[in-house]
């Protein structure tokens, strides 16, 4: 086997060899185990960029092999798409690592917070490479593992456990959906590779309903990993996790990997045009109703968790809009907003870290004048996420909002109508945070942190600008050609607007000026949710206590029954042979009558 069919192979399997050293051999020791890591992260960057020197290469070993029945590879795919999701998985690890080492520097528990992360980088570098949906499921399960252990890293506090069980429940809700998926695909084309899939497009078109039926029960992994509505209540509680897990997992790769799943399905959606529809409208409602709701929220981390939640619904709405394209505009958005997305949390953190984990946005402000580079870079991240001419994300969001002007003009303004809340959202963060005068002592007191958690924001800052020029547009199969003007003259008065009624509304703010109860409380889908399982627990205890009656009663019974009959037969036991000859004659009369009379 050549070396370059070996080559993602090492690329998987680095970070996996990184995790084992620090989990068995150096978790005592925490210094080492951050070196380890990150250099393990640095190597995979380093990889993923001569990556993009190599041709398409293809590369499998058989894994399962029941004859005709079932063949299963083992196998990693390095095309385009790979290769692109491999520089925003490993560029932004290595930068998340780099920031790591100071922010977690005096935590307990450091090494075992490397150790997973490294496990983690593995999981997800599993998902890209993956050339099957059976290999994929596997590492689409461990990356669920791995956030469950980032994000109760924290396990003494109550929250961060409470948070990491329910990402890790409402995940596997949507994995079950996932997995009668790729069951489907394979009772129909007898196999779940990507190539064979595509090869058997004739045969799946055959029956459209089925194949629409198993492309929705794939996407159901998707809504659960990528936290699309109605499952998406648990990525704003995975917050409580350390900021540098949000950045990476809960930002830019992780919550991604439906997005990337959704790609690697396109021609499969293609086939399909109502459920690429439904996977659309999911999308567009996501985007709309977690826009509303980061409106209102005061929590830092958990602004910009509604924030990644509305932005992922816009890729999604893409992904089902045009799947024409491997990706389309839906992966250019996510290369685009993993830098910028993954800036702010890591801003974000710069604050908490340097305000002695104060995470209340009104509690902040005057950070402008003792956090010049935080505020910088954060303004920078901002610009970009909220769509302003000439940065990246108003490129990306662009293309997106031309797809759905093509498609389906309600969902352009459901789009339109994000662009603007987003504009809206993150101007009142920015000027709630760090214009206007501290309004903490822990604000007055705000610094800049060590350079290693400076330089990560300026090279994300960088990116966030520059990320979408030059042939990348091309990458995604992006032309804007004679594009209708509308459209992005359309996506430049939302900014504008968006940013000019919450300026007006927050420079100088001492208090929330709005009172949303419905956006704050995040149309009480927590409630909701609890009452129907509690309404479950309810009727299943009942129904239990009903049939747990029924077996008493049965089981009383019977015990009655066989007590009786015991009693009855001690009155025979008198120990006279007269009674028991008189009980042997009665028998034989009776065995003689039932004979002759029958």
């Amino acid at each position: 086997m050549d070396t370059a069919k070996l080559f993602p192979w090492f690329i998987l399997l680095n970070p996996l060899i990184a995790a084992v050293l620090i989990l068995v051999a150096t978790r005592k020791n925490h210094g080492v185990s951050a070196t380890i890591s990150t250099l393990s992260a640095l190597f995979g960057l380093v990889a993923a960029l001569c990556a993009w020197s190599l041709p398409e290469v293809h590369s499998a070993v058989q894994w399962i092999d029941f004859g005709k029945a079932l063949q299963i590879p083992l196998g990693v795919k390095l095309d385009q798409l790979a290769k692109t999701m491999l520089l925003v998985v490993t560029g932004i690890g290595f930068l998340v690592h780099l920031y790591s080492t100071v922010y977690m520097e005096h935590d307990e528990s450091k090494a075992r917070f490397f150790g997973h992360l490294s496990l983690f980088m593995f999981s997800m570098l599993g998902i890209v490479l993956a050339d099957n949906f059976a290999m994929m499921f596997i590492f689409w399960e461990l990356v669920g593992v791995s956030s469950y252990l980032l994000i109760g890293h924290w396990f003494t506090r109550d929250a961060a456990g409470k948070a990491a069980n329910k990402a890790f429940i409402m995940n596997r809700l949507g994995d079950f959906g996932f997995m009668l998926g790729i069951l489907m695909l394979w009772a129909t084309a007898g196999t779940v590779t990507f190539d064979g899939l595509e090869d058997q497009k004739a045969v799946l078109a055959q029956n459209p309903y089925f194949l629409g039926a198993a492309v929705l029960l794939v996407f159901c992994g998707a809504i659960g990993k990528s936290a699309q509505f109605p499952l998406h209540t648990w990525l704003p509680d995975a917050m409580e996790g350390p900021t540098p897990v949000s950045a990476l997992i809960h930002a830019a790769t992780m919550v991604a990997a439906g997005v990337y799943m959704l790609a690697r399905l396109a021609f499969l959606i293609e086939l399909s045009p109502v459920a690429g529809m439904v996977i659309a409208w999911v999308g567009a409602i996501t985007s709309i109703l977690a826009a509303l709701m980061a409106t209102q929220q005061d929590d830092i981390k958990r602004v910009l968790a509604y924030s990644t939640l509305s932005q992922l619904g816009y890729m999604v709405m893409a992904a089902g809009l045009a799947p024409d394209v491997e990706g389309g505009a839906a992966m250019f958005h996510l290369w685009t907003h993993a830098f910028f997305k993954a800036l702010l949390f890591l801003g974000a953190g710069a604050v908490i870290h340097a305000l002695h984990h104060e995470q209340d946005i009104w509690k902040m402000g005057g950070l402008s004048k003792t956090m010049r580079i935080t505020t910088a870079t954060f303004a920078l991240g901002t610009l970009a996420l909220t769509g302003c001419p000439g940065l990246a994300g108003f490129f990306s969001k662009d293309a997106i909002l031309l797809s759905a002007f093509a498609h389906n003009k309600a969902l352009f303004g459901i789009g339109l109508a994000t662009a603007f809340l987003t504009a809206f959202y993150m101007t009142r963060l920015f000027a709630v945070a760090f214009l206007g005068k501290a309004r903490s002592e822990a604000a007055h007191h705000g610094h800049d942190c060590p350079r290693r958690m400076t330089w990560p924001l300026v090279i994300l800052a960088f990116l966030s600008i520059f990320a979408a020029y030059g042939a990348v547009p091309h990458w995604f199969g992006i032309e804007h050609g004679d594009a209708p003007k509308i459209v992005p003259t359309l996506a430049i008065l939302a900014f504008l607007t968006g940013t000019g009624v919450a300026w007006m509304l927050y420079a100088g703010a001492e208090k929330e000026p709005l009172s949303l109860p419905l956006f704050r409380n995040k149309f009480y889908f927590d409630e909701i949710y609890g009452a129907i399982v509690a309404g479950t627990q309810d009727v299943l205890a009942f129904i239990a206590a009903g049939v747990d009656a029924i077996v008493l009663t049965v089981v009383r019974a019977v015990g009655g029954l066989t007590l009786g009959l015991g009693y009855a037969l001690r009155l025979f036991q008198v120990g006279n042979v007269q009674a028991y000859a008189f009980i042997f004659g009665l028998g034989v009369v009776t065995l003689i009558y039932f004979l002759v009379f029958r």
